[in-house]
């Protein structure tokens, strides 16, 4: 291994990387978790992760997953965590590579309390949707939105209770179960669910905060701490049969279909006016504002510039032509020169000889071959290609591993996007642009040391792990092991110290 990987070379490369990590280069790597200024201190409203993949039980469906309110400490009650009934939440397709929604799928949530005299959350167990000893319910109304006409899907649909603990929800992976529900359409069957779950999203958050630092370099080989294991999440969840979301409503032939490629990617929304009264009251007026929206993953958190991230979640996918020299000029291959003496690709403006046109393709405008429609506005959009078949041995770093159903042809629960970008940017896909470029050897091993979810995913929809109870939740255990290695490091010390002392 290069001597490079563990120290900066020279004393300005250090002032290089410090100063673009100082001037806000690496806001976040957590996907979309508190991403821009804005949006962390709206925290329902936070869109976390995306997802959109073939499912892999029920091929001739779509599975679209858009995760919101980071950070759920499992025991954080007694106000525990819902989803905001004042927020518009959407999951939006484009279907013809126009940068513009043709279908949107809409989630408007209604809280209800049936005893206001008591503090508690639940009354006593409960085990079932309706049971009467659930005091805090939320439900919702499922609309689609397409060619101007708006279809109720589903309304009153209820949102499984939190996992309280095994006392207050017993048997809770059952409960949360029969929260999916089932509605038919001209094309088949879909099923909804919106609840709490484990959040699917695994990565390495004290490292890269901390100066982008890998603790086991260069990152392939695990040595990573899930700084989101044992956290909960909020998902909107929607299983679609394939021939709903293409723009001529047939099933693709093929993975070369025009038709095949779709773009997604979610947003949430509030009303213009907010109006609060002393006695604890409050009223929303006026249109609705986007305040957050999540395509591909990392895109705001390591592309998007900190001035620009609140105009980013604003913005539409049309309008993306304001962003693109980020992403052909992108910070972080800087840092990754600049901290690990990785030879990264040449980069440049939009439109200039040097801009990374790999980058372009996995951010922009789709893979050729791939993800990219026929006809394409560039725009940021979560492109999956639906003629791909279902991969029968499935590889979580997707397309740099052969596995074309994985990222960034839609993305997976299991697909380790932190590790794929991270090599994406060092240069792993430029060779396909540019063959005489050859690809660092670091580049290629880069990661963060996290390469799985800490909880096991199910098998049917919605395929998320069930959510952590409060009672028996530990979410932060790197910090309990800490603990006992120091309390074992200072035993042997003293153990040592006493056979000193004998010894004399």
């Amino acid at each position: 291994m290069r001597t490079t990987l563990a120290k900066i070379k020279t004393a300005a490369s250090v002032a290089l990387a410090l100063a673009l990590l100082l001037s806000g280069g690496l806001e976040t790597l957590a996907s979309s978790h508190r991403e821009a200024p804005l949006i962390s201190a709206d925290p329902r409203a936070d869109a976390t992760d995306l997802y959109a993949f073939v499912s892999p039980d029920r091929p001739d469906t779509v599975t679209l997953i858009a995760n919101y309110y980071p950070f759920q400490e499992p025991g954080g009650g007694p106000n525990f965590y819902g989803l905001g009934d004042d927020v518009l939440y959407e999951i939006k397709v484009d279907n013809n590579g126009d940068a513009k929604e043709d279908i949107s799928y809409q989630f408007e949530f209604k809280n209800s309390v049936a005893n206001k005299e008591t503090f508690l959350y639940n009354v006593g167990p409960v085990g079932s949707l309706t049971d009467p000893n659930l005091n805090v319910r939320q439900t919702y109304t499922l609309t689609k939105v397409e060619g101007g006409q708006r279809t109720v899907l589903g309304a009153d649909l209820p949102v499984p209770p939190v996992h309280v603990g095994a006392k207050s929800t017993p048997n809770y992976a059952a409960l949360s179960a029969t929260a999916v529900k089932t509605i038919s359409t001209s094309a088949g069957d879909m099923k909804t669910f919106a609840g709490q779950v484990d959040d699917p999203f695994f990565v390495e958050l004290g490292g890269l905060f901390d100066l982008l630092t890998i603790r086991k370099l260069p990152g392939n080989a695990g040595g990573g701490v899930d700084g989101l294991g044992g956290y909960n999440v909020s998902a909107l969840a929607l299983q679609i049969p394939l021939a709903s979301l293409t723009s001529n409503k047939q099933k693709p032939a093929s993975a070369t279909d025009t038709n095949a490629v779709i773009g997604v990617w979610t947003t949430a929304s509030r009303r213009t006016t907010r109006v609060l009264s002393s006695d604890g009251m409050h009223t929303q007026s006026g249109d609705w504002v986007q305040v957050s929206r999540l395509g591909a993953p990392l895109v705001n958190e390591v592309v998007i510039p900190v001035g620009k991230k609140d105009v980013w979640n604003g913005s539409k996918p049309v309008d993306d032509a304001q962003f693109a020299n980020y992403v052909t000029n992108p910070e972080l291959g800087g840092l990754l020169k600049g901290l690990y003496g990785i030879k990264v690709p040449p980069q440049g403006a939009f439109g200039s000889a040097n801009q990374r046109d790999d980058l372009v393709a996995i951010f922009l405008t789709g893979v050729p071959g791939l993800t990219k429609p026929a006809t394409v506005a560039p725009s940021e959009e979560l492109r999956l290609n639906l003629g791909v078949p279902v991969t029968a041995d499935p590889k979580p770093m997707g397309v740099l591993a052969g596995d074309n159903q994985g990222y960034p042809n839609g993305r997976r629960l299991a697909d380790d996007v932190t590790d794929i970008s991270l090599r994406a940017v060092a240069g792993a896909v430029y060779p396909i642009f540019h063959k005489d470029f050859t690809p660092d050897a670091t580049g290629l091993m880069l990661g963060d040391g996290v390469d799985k979810n800490d909880a096991p995913f199910l098998t049917s929809f919605p395929y998320l792990a069930t959510a952590y109870g409060g009672f028996d939740s530990s979410p932060h255990p790197q910090a309990a092991i800490q603990a006992m290695a120091k309390t074992l490091n200072q035993l042997v010390l003293a153990v040592q110290k006493l056979m000193m002392t004998m010894k004399k």
